[in-house]
């Protein structure tokens, strides 16, 4: 039975961020994930500490989070790939590996990020390779690299071009993370990718297409993808990473009281 994790940066924003956790508790959930929360790279110890205590006092896992990705609402993507950014790239892994240790994070996304005007491709992707290699050496889990739809500039589109940039850095620990919505929405067969790359699967994310809401509300098969992906051993979180079309109190409707808590799906 699917695991569901819910994403704090993306749900429940109507709130401060540090009140969203006991929110998706209160909702029957005790698992979330965030994008990188911090407006920074490189916070304060007093800020983590504040995201820490946030989570803790929720009572809810914090399955995932991202490392720094830059500006997002600016256009940012991610800062692996950027020429110049390594040192704060990696403080931000260092940052976000501590995080995970003390909250049981074994999930961790790095954003590959855009293309720069005037920057070769062929740098770009040299200095990703260092800075993944960098990442999954001080990560215990799963770093993930992601295929990103509705930026022209992001270079990893399909399930195979994220593959292709595991393939490069070698490391066991390198996965791919299968966003459902972003992978429709590219025009990726998305049954093929689960079928050709389920055991190279880090992390799984939902949301419907066309308009990135919940599911049901759109087109995409999650009972057909999902079903694949357990047929195929895929025992991971699957993070709800989607823009509600409804109030935030009608959000989880879709999925029942019964199966939205973890510990309560494996006492059933």
């Amino acid at each position: 039975m699917a695991r569901y994790t819910v994403n704090c940066s993306i749900l429940f924003t109507e709130l401060p961020l540090l009140e969203r956790p006991a929110a998706a508790r209160a909702a029957g959930f005790d698992a979330v994930e965030f994008w990188w929360p911090f407006p920074t790279a490189t916070p304060e110890d007093a800020e983590v500490e504040r995201f820490v205590r946030a989570v803790e006092d929720a009572g809810v896992r914090l399955t995932g989070l991202n490392f720094a990705a830059g500006d997002m609402p600016a256009g940012d993507r991610g800062l692996v790939s950027c020429p110049g950014r390594e040192a704060e790239f990696r403080a931000s892994v260092d940052i976000a590996v501590g995080i995970g240790g003390r909250l049981g994070t074994g999930v961790f996304n790095a954003l590959y990020g855009n293309r720069i005007a005037g920057t070769d491709p062929m740098e770009q992707d040299d200095v990703a390779v260092e800075n993944l290699a960098y990442a999954t050496g001080r990560v215990d889990g799963a770093v993930v690299v992601e295929p990103v739809s509705g930026v022209d500039r992001y270079p990893l589109r399909t399930a195979a071009d994220a593959i292709a940039v595991a393939d490069r850095v070698a490391s066991p620990n390198l996965k791919l993370l299968a966003d459902l919505y972003h992978l429709t929405v590219n025009g990726d067969d998305v049954a093929a990718a689960i079928e050709r790359y389920a055991d190279r699967i880090g992390h799984v994310q939902i949301a419907d297409a066309p308009g990135r809401h919940e599911p049901g509300t759109g087109e995409i098969p999650f009972d057909r993808h999902l079903a694949a992906l357990d047929r195929a051993g895929y025992t991971g979180w699957i993070g709800l990473e989607y823009q509600p079309s409804t109030t935030s109190d009608r959000a989880f409707d879709w999925l029942p009281s019964a199966q939205r808590g973890a510990a309560t799906q494996e006492n059933r």
